[in-house]
């Protein structure tokens, strides 16, 4: 999906800057992961963690998703 939206230049924000702000606003909000906020705003997941991080704001980070993490590694070899 595309969407066109007029920012006053008053604001100051690159669409880079925009990006990061609007996938920071859905991952706080729960509509989207961590790998999709990510990708909406073009980072690799390390570095919009450290983004977010750096804001104070939680992973949503639960035992499932742990269990995953686990399991992923095991399938590599990695544990």
């Amino acid at each position: 999906m595309q969407i066109t939206i007029d920012i006053p230049d008053s604001l100051h924000l690159s669409e880079a800057e925009l990006r990061s702000e609007l996938a920071i606003a859905l991952f706080q909000q729960d509509r989207v992961s961590l790998g999709s906020a990510s990708k909406i705003a073009g980072m690799h997941i390390m570095d919009f963690q450290k983004l977010i991080g750096d804001r104070g704001i939680c992973i949503h980070y639960d035992v499932e998703e742990f269990q995953q993490d686990v399991q992923h590694l095991q399938e590599r070899g990695w544990l």
